[in-house]
């Protein structure tokens, strides 16, 4: 494996699971000390700190709620403390609470809001003074194909996922003469433990309707975030990468 993000500290939230623990993982392989957030799984949580370990570069899991703007600006200061700085930033943390316009509730919409929209605000402008000093840094931030097409039964999730669109290229805009890139990830059909348990017939139907005839992998998204993360997107800033097998052309 390459050593492309080796010397770099990186925080990603939301890594216990999924996407989040892919991303921890290639990120792990390829050199990076990672430090990364969970919430309800403990358990995964400590077995992936564990597990990271193992490629003999310096891990830390912290439980932290991304939507809390006080534990997330404490979180940082932890990370800067333990690991003497900060490189890459991946605002990943996520939820869905899905169902028509009509009978969604109040609670449903705010807690998607502020799970994903509102923890990218507090992470990144925790992440920033430390990437200021610097002179330079990485934030990526996991939105979705949603955020650009809408779906049905999700309004509350697309208004998250398209929020942090027009995040993304506001801060790259903000923070570009800093040398800091903002940039985002909008995965299509990821193929993940939630999708296991989607009917299988529905899930044949999906893989169909993609140009490339499949669902994606967890691991494809963390390939695309590692390039984001690293020195080889150089001059790239205020993008949406698409990952998701040509879904949307």
């Amino acid at each position: 494996m390459n050593q492309t993000l080796a010397g770099k500290v990186a925080l990603i939230t939301g890594a216990s699971k999924g996407i989040g623990r892919a991303i921890a993982t290639l990120f792990a392989q390829q050199g990076a000390q990672v430090a990364f957030t969970y919430l309800s799984s403990v358990e995964k949580g400590q077995a992936l700190e564990t597990e990271l370990a193992a490629h003999g570069t310096k891990i830390k899991g912290y439980r932290s709620d991304a939507a809390d703007y006080a534990q997330a600006e404490k979180l940082v200061d932890d990370v800067v403390k333990e690991f003497g700085k900060l490189d890459i930033l991946v605002n990943n943390a996520g939820i869905t609470q899905d169902g028509l316009l009509m009978r969604m509730s109040e609670e449903q919409w705010d807690n998607v809001l502020n799970v994903n929209l509102k923890s990218v605000f507090n992470l990144t402008k925790a992440a920033t003074k430390p990437m200021m000093r610097a002179k330079v840094g990485s934030i990526i931030n996991m939105t979705s194909v949603v955020g650009i097409k809408g779906n049905a039964g999700q309004a509350n999730y697309a208004a998250s996922k398209a929020g942090i669109i027009g995040f993304t290229k506001s801060v790259a805009l903000e923070l570009g003469s800093r040398n800091i890139r903002c940039n985002a990830i909008a995965p299509g059909f990821i193929e993940t433990e939630m999708t296991d348990a989607l009917d299988q017939k529905q899930v044949e139907e999906w893989r169909k309707a993609i140009p490339l005839k499949r669902g994606g992998s967890p691991e494809d998204v963390a390939k695309a975030t590692a390039f984001l993360a690293s020195d080889d997107s150089s001059y790239i800033t205020g993008q949406v990468l698409q990952v998701d097998g040509g879904m949307l052309t």
